[in-house]
């Protein structure tokens, strides 16, 4: 008995490190991405591009989010960038809508896994995601609470600007707390907007970074305790006589669910996926929990941190049934055309994460420089008299 918990311990640990191993650099990259655009990315532009929800800014939104290409929590600190920066709602969601399931990374994943039927079906949920997203944020968030949440946002971007405004005067002069600010912190040009951008990314760190650690843990703990196979016996198989309408509909809600509590990352998360997928889970049932990335509980955590819980409930409420609505049109335009979903073997994604590969080349590069541009923001805040 004791040599079963201790392997199951051993298991945890195993799978911990190999997650964290896995999403770091994605993560670190992400966040530090959101600082530098916040410090400068003017707001006109932002606004310019991203300001009206149309195709051409959808476009725009889309596009930023393919190439930006992070895990989710930082996807979510991009987006909320956006926001302070002017772009609509609409924009904002469909740039998270991108940047966690329209990226080069799970489409590689998805293909050894599942076959390129599962990558075309990613593809086209992923579009139809985000043009439901728009109509759906666009014609039907409160508007009420979306003037609440610009206010929120107006006042924070406000701060921000009073922040920027003292980090460009001459701060061995200016006096914060009684105490001089020492000179050294903001030696050149360069290195205020560097130093500026870095107290965004530790301030980032300070508000979200207690979700980011639970959605970890408890992640790595349901990839350890529950076998791939106990989560199939959520799902209905075709011998239960449903009509096909309703069983992929409860396929979906169950696999948005089953995404909801058991999310590992926008990559990572795609095994359990494929598990699901042999278990007897729906075409558009997969797709949903793949898209449903984005309403994990860890998730509506930093929404709430960031938004507020009012406007987190419309984004909630909004983004579950534009999942519903994508993974309902792509199982039917699948099963339309009778086009054949082809099963593979399924291969651990949470094993094997150490060895000399682009992981280990990105991770050697952005542990030292995470870790240096977090302690540079530390220091910026602290003498800044900001309390985080």
């Amino acid at each position: 008995m004791r040599e079963e918990q201790e392997n199951i311990l051993f298991h945890f640990f195993d799978v911990l490190a190999n997650m964290i191993w896995q999403i770091y650099w994605p993560l670190a990259f992400g966040l530090m991405l959101s600082s530098f655009v916040r410090h400068l990315l003017p707001v006109s532009t932002v606004a310019k591009h991203l300001g009206q929800t149309n195709i051409k800014s959808l476009t725009f939104a889309t596009l930023l989010g393919v190439m930006s290409s992070s895990c989710s929590y930082a996807a979510a600190s991009l987006s909320h960038t956006l926001l302070t920066k002017k772009a609509t709602l609409a924009n904002a969601i469909a740039f998270l809508v991108s940047s966690t399931n329209l990226i080069l990374e799970m489409f590689i994943v998805l293909v050894a896994l599942l076959g390129w039927t599962f990558l075309w079906g990613e593809v086209l949920g992923g579009l139809i995601l985000i043009m439901t997203v728009a109509i759906m944020f666009h014609r039907f968030y409160p508007k009420d609470v979306e003037r609440s949440l610009r206010d929120k946002l107006d006042a924070e971007q406000s701060q921000n600007n009073v922040k920027d405004s003292d980090c460009g005067m001459d701060m061995s002069s200016k006096k914060h707390n009684d105490e001089k600010v020492p000179a050294e912190i903001f030696p050149s040009a360069t290195m205020k907007k560097i130093t500026s951008s870095a107290s965004f990314f530790h301030m980032d760190l300070a508000m979200i970074g207690k979700e980011i650690a639970i959605g970890v843990l408890v992640s790595s703990l349901l990839i350890s305790l529950v076998p791939l196979e106990g989560w199939r016996i959520l799902f209905i198989s075709d011998s239960d006589g449903l009509p096909t309408w309703l069983h992929s509909l409860l396929d979906v809600v169950i696999g948005i669910f089953v995404a909801m509590i058991a999310y590992v990352c926008s990559v990572g998360n795609l095994l359990l996926a494929a598990a699901l997928w042999h278990g007897g889970i729906s075409f558009g049932g997969v797709i949903g929990f793949i898209l449903a990335d984005v309403l994990t509980i860890p998730m509506i955590r930093v929404y709430q941190k960031y938004y507020g819980t009012r406007p987190t409930k419309w984004i909630v409420g909004l983004l579950f049934l534009s999942i519903l609505f994508t993974g309902l049109c792509v199982d039917a335009v699948f099963n339309g055309l009778d086009i054949a979903t082809q099963s593979q073997n399924l291969r651990p994604l949470i094993q094997d994460g150490f060895g000399w590969n682009t992981t280990t080349i990105m991770n050697l590069i952005f542990i030292p420089l995470s870790i240096w541009f977090y302690r540079l923001g530390k220091k910026a805040n602290a003498g800044m008299g900001m309390a985080m």
